[in-house]
């Protein structure tokens, strides 16, 4: 459990931890490398780095943390960042490269922040679309109408709730709303039956599921994050053998292990033709209990909280 938070903290803070860590190493350069006016330009990459992927004012931070630092070191050792008899000279070079150094920073940001802004614009388009689509989805079964919104709603509280970054609760949640997207190529007759379905009826059902990927796949880039959750929600914690467990759950994203959860709990807590609902504690009972056999022990206890706090609100 403690792992698995360390890693998530990891993937969340990927891009600050690295930019830190190549400050940290060209800081440290001052006091390893002889000729410390090399390590001058060293400085652009973590400030590039950091303009483009984290947003110009992490970016001009970087760029003023990093001046601050040859600043300093050029006051502590004078002998290595000064020419001795051109002093001028060398405080204008330090200056020049300062200024131009927070310049490329500001310029780079900038250019961060207009990428971001037309991505925020193609997200919501395609937002939108596939809300549109889930409606349609729905339609093609009437005794589940509103699950994906449901099976959505209930895996992002939950991804949130793990501490998920923001692009991969987002990524959860478009999964959440698509993993069904297969059933619009099975038959309405086996999806409308209201009966418990045959052995080879409940088999054509699960190929939904390949089917939905194959469909999601032809939609090229867009949606290459949500596929793997599509494809391996169904998958089982301890479907493998124990000395197999480890390198193959490996392959479960952990958005499709928490829309199984999700999954399974809405379908457990809707009626349908051949059965009622169960109560919401009963169901979460039952998650509990697949806990380390169908479900992931972590997602299953992130689930149990927003649930339990579902039902106080009740």
């Amino acid at each position: 459990m403690a792992l698995e938070q360390v890693k998530l903290f990891i993937v969340r803070h990927f891009e600050k931890i690295l930019v830190l860590i190549i400050l940290l190493a060209a800081v440290a350069g001052i006091f390893f490398v002889e000729d410390k006016t090399l390590l001058l330009n060293f400085y652009f990459l973590p400030v590039v780095f950091a303009s483009y992927f984290l947003g110009k004012r992490l970016g001009v931070l970087s760029a003023f943390f990093s001046v601050l630092a040859v600043v300093s070191s050029a006051i502590v050792f004078p002998q290595y960042f000064l020419i001795q008899g051109q002093l001028l000279n060398s405080v204008l070079r330090l200056a020049s490269w300062g200024g131009f150094l927070i310049l490329t920073s500001y310029a780079v940001g900038g250019l961060y922040e207009q990428k971001e802004r037309k991505t925020l614009e193609l997200r919501n388009a395609y937002i939108g679309i596939i809300e549109i689509l889930t409606k349609y989805i729905d339609s093609f079964d009437r005794y589940t109408k509103g699950h994906s919104v449901r099976v959505a709603e209930l895996a992002m509280e939950t991804a949130i709730a793990m501490g998920l970054p923001r692009q991969e609760v987002e990524n959860v949640r478009v999964a959440g709303l698509l993993h069904d997207i297969g059933k619009m190529e099975i038959s309405s007759d086996v999806l409308q039956k209201a009966a418990a379905l045959s052995p080879e009826e409940k088999e054509l059902m699960d190929s939904h599921v390949e089917k939905g990927a194959m469909l999601l796949n032809k939609v090229g880039a867009v949606l290459k994050d949500v596929v793997p959750y599509v494809l391996a929600h169904h998958r089982y914690f301890e479907d493998v053998t124990e000395s197999t467990k480890d390198e193959s759950f490996k392959e479960i994203p952990m958005g499709a292990r928490i829309i199984a959860v999700a999954d399974a709990f809405d379908a457990m807590t809707t009626d349908r033709p051949y059965r009622k609902g169960m109560p919401l504690w009963e169901a979460l009972q039952k998650i509990i209990d697949d806990a380390g056999k169908q479900f992931d022990p972590f997602v299953v206890g992130a689930f149990r909280r927003v649930i339990s706090e579902k039902v106080e609100n009740i």
